[in-house]
Order: C-alpha cells, then structure tokens, then sequence
C-alpha cells in the first residue's frame, strides 16, 4: 500500500465520515480516511425521506461523497435523495437491513440538477396538505384506520401513504378516490405505532432524542415480563413510551438482570432463626442485596443481608441449624447506601448544606437555653433544700431552747428590736411579755427594756 496522510480532524474524527445532526439514522464512516475507500465498491447508500434508505449501484463511475444530493432510478420517473455513506461499509449496512443477495439493486442517474431541485420543493410542499385531505376522505369513507404521513416522489408522479390501522382494511375505493383528487400514482404502506414515533420524532424521558428517530431501525416486541425481571412499578404510564407501546429500552438490560437473578435465592425460600421466620420482601438485584421481613405481607422486622449470607442461612437450615440472627454479626454494618455521581452537578447541591447548618444552630441555641434552664432549676432546687434544712434545723435548735430554758425563743428577735428603737430615736417601744430570750447563735442574753 503507497503512503497516504490521514486528514483526520480533532478528537480523531474524519470529517468525510460525519453526517448532519439533524439527519435521522445518520451513521459515521470510520474508514471514510482510507485510500481508495469510495472505490472500493460500487454500492451507494440514498436517504430519502428519513427513515426511508435505499441501496443503488453508482454504474456510472459518478464522484459521488457524503451529503451529495443525486436522482436515482425509481418506478416510475425518478427519486431525489442524499448520499450518507459510500465504501466498503456500505456492505455492512446492506447485511444490516437484511436484504437478500438476489435483489436486483437500481441505479444512479446523476447529481440532482436545478430543474430537479425544484420539482422535489414543488413537491414537498404538498406532503401535509395531502395528508390532512386523505385522512379527511378515508373518514367519509368509514374505515378505521390513521393516515400518519405522505411522502411524494422526487419528480411528483407518485405519493406513498404511511397508515396504522389495528385490523384489516379494505382501501381499494379509498385508492381510487385518491388517484382521482391528487393525480398520482398511490402506494399504501402499514406501519406500526413505533414506526409512526420514529417519523414524527421527540424527546424521549431520558432527555435525549427518541431511539426510533435517530439509530434503531430492528422493533422487537417488548412484554411486561422485561419489567418484573428488572422490578419495575407495573404502572403503564411510566412504562409506556410516546407510541403508547412499551418503552424499547425495557430489552436492553433485561439480559444482564436475567443473569443476575440466577445468582440469588429463590424468593418463595422463607430463612428460619432461632427467634423467628424471615420472608423474602425485596431485592437489589445489581447489588446482590435482600431485603428479607418477619411478616409475610408488609414490611416488619426488616433485615437487609448480602445474597451469599442467604445462602449461608439456606445451607444452615437444611442441616438443621438455625443462626441467631440474620446478620453475620451483633455489631453489623450499616447499609452502605449507592452515592448519584450526577448530584455533584446539580446548582441547589449547597442549599441543603446551608438548610443543615441553620438547623444545627437553632438547635444547638435550644439546647443551650435547656441547659441554663436545667442549670438554673438545680440551683434552685438546692438553695431550696438549703433553706428547708436551716429551717428545719433553727426549729430544731428553737424546740431545744425552749424545752431547757421552758420559754419562747425568737431568734434575733431581741437584737432586731434593739437596732429599731435605736434607729427611730427611741419613740417605738416594744413591749414584751417580761420573758428573757436568749439567742442561740450568738449564745448571748438579750434583755428588752420594758418602757411602761
């Protein structure tokens, strides 16, 4: 092979081998870079209106590259397409759309001309209003069935009409009815729900653009048993897709969850412990983790243990044994719960940050105030019981005094009225009953003055 440079673009993509965005079903022509790619084969792939692709023979030697718009051989006149991929993937694509070898492929006439460019805008402007009189004439005649869209040939002579219909239709007046409004050749093609969302497009829940419209082209039939394989709610307005059919993406895990079920216990197995009997409950099925309940119907009891200490539990029980409890351990480990790596990017990640920090703080100043509050209570309990005890202690002394002295005593009494006739220069006089009263703190008599 003679030395050639590869004229890659950035991030190693070749641009020959790139498609517009906006193209439905577009593919990338990794070998588009080689040497003598397009001369490799003579087979061209043709994009019509997407997802329609043809397969025709460039018998004509034509310099044909990705995105040439070129007329192709069709019945009757002739059709205008793109060209989306030429070499030796082309053999791939055909294996791909499972064409027979024995197909007789048509031919390309040449690059679209101005003439032809305009025939084909003449003829696309038709397509919606065509559409919306067909479903108008199919209804007058009573069938049953939905004209999703129409697609008019390059040159105008012929329309195919795409419909859904549940059951069989008769449309043969409905043909003739056509042919004589429009004045072309009609074709009538059935297609399903699914195909129906691939023509007309969308986003899909996911976020990204429908799988129908932009790569899939095989519909294989989706049940609900995907569903229970993988434990997904059996509610149909999450299952259910833009067609109303049940989502595509249902098969592409259901092999891997299909494996890993075979890797846990059966859930009818119910494990037995020395205090009580564990019913299977739910499962994570990636993780290999088994969510077992003392109680048959609702959750009680939960104890959540890895599939190979279930089977450890299993094997005890068939040898008649019965561990303490489910857990390996007394001390067991917390679930490790999975951590959302796209959280990390999310604009509100430091508001619960911010929520759990004024929450902590409130709550700390109320723990606070509890325990001045708490602290404040004590002491005035213990100044209370410090004053019950003095009091019950001068009585005490009080009770003594007076049984051994056989009088009354007031404690500091005498010296309190002392001080209060001084203080009032000696016009108040207290009058006492002639008794001596004796304090006991200070172990000193006091004697009042009896004025008359």
């Amino acid at each position: 092979m003679s030395e050639f440079k590869v004229a890659n673009c950035t991030m190693g993509l070749c641009v020959c081998g790139c498609s517009k965005q906006t193209d439905k079903l577009n593919t990338y022509d990794w070998l588009a870079d080689l040497p003598d790619n397009a001369k490799a084969t003579d087979l061209v792939e043709v994009q019509f209106k997407p997802p329609r692709k043809g397969y025709f023979i460039n018998s004509n030697g034509l310099s044909l590259e990705k995105g040439d718009i070129v007329a192709v051989e069709a019945s009757p006149g002739h059709d205008i397409g793109t060209v989306t991929m030429t070499g030796r993937l082309v053999h791939l694509q055909i294996k791909k759309a499972n064409l027979r070898p024995d197909v007789e492929l048509k031919r390309i006439y040449r690059k679209a001309r101005p003439v032809d460019m305009d025939k084909f805008a003449e003829a696309k402007a038709r397509e919606h209003e065509t559409m919306i009189e067909s479903r108008q004439i199919a209804n007058e005649l009573g069938l049953k069935m939905k004209i999703g869209d129409v697609e008019y040939q390059g040159d105008g002579n012929k329309a195919i009409f795409y419909y859904i219909a549940d059951d069989r239709v008769d449309f043969r007046q409905l043909i003739k009815v056509l042919a004589d409004r429009f004045h072309v050749r009609i074709e009538m093609k059935q297609i399903g729900a699914r195909q129906e969302a691939g023509r007309i497009g969308g986003i899909g829940p996911c976020g990204r653009e429908l799988c129908c419209a932009t790569w899939m082209t095989r519909f294989v039939s989706v049940s609900t048993s995907a569903a229970r394989f993988q434990d997904l709610s059996l509610n149909p307005q999450k299952l259910a897709g833009q067609c109303a059919k049940l989502k595509c993406c249902m098969n592409y895990e259901v092999d891997q969850y299909v494996e890993s079920l075979k890797r846990l216990p059966s859930r009818e197995i119910t494990l037995q412990t020395m205090d009580n009997e564990y019913f299977f409950f739910k499962a994570d099925i990636l993780t290999k983790r088994i969510t077992y309940s003392t109680d048959k119907h609702i959750l009680v009891g939960e104890q959540t243990i890895t599939a190979k200490r279930a089977f450890e539990i299993i094997n005890m029980n068939r040898e008649g044994k019965k561990p303490m409890s489910l857990a390996e351990d007394a001390d067991a480990a917390a679930e490790v719960r999975s951590v959302d790596l796209l959280d990390q990017d999310n604009i509100n990640r430091f508001d619960n940050a911010k929520k759990k920090k004024k929450k902590k703080k409130h709550n700390g100043g109320v723990n606070n105030q509890n325990v001045a509050a708490g602290k404040n209570e004590g002491n005035a309990n213990n100044n209370g019981n410090n004053s019950n005890n003095n009091s019950n202690n001068n009585s005490n002394n009080n009770s003594n005094n007076n049984s051994h002295n056989g009088g009354n005593n007031n404690n500091g009494n005498g010296n309190n009225n002392a001080n209060h006739n001084k203080r009032n220069g000696g016009n108040h006089h207290n009058r006492n009953n002639g008794n001596r009263n004796y304090n006991n703190n200070n172990g000193n008599r006091n004697n009042n003055n009896n004025n008359g």
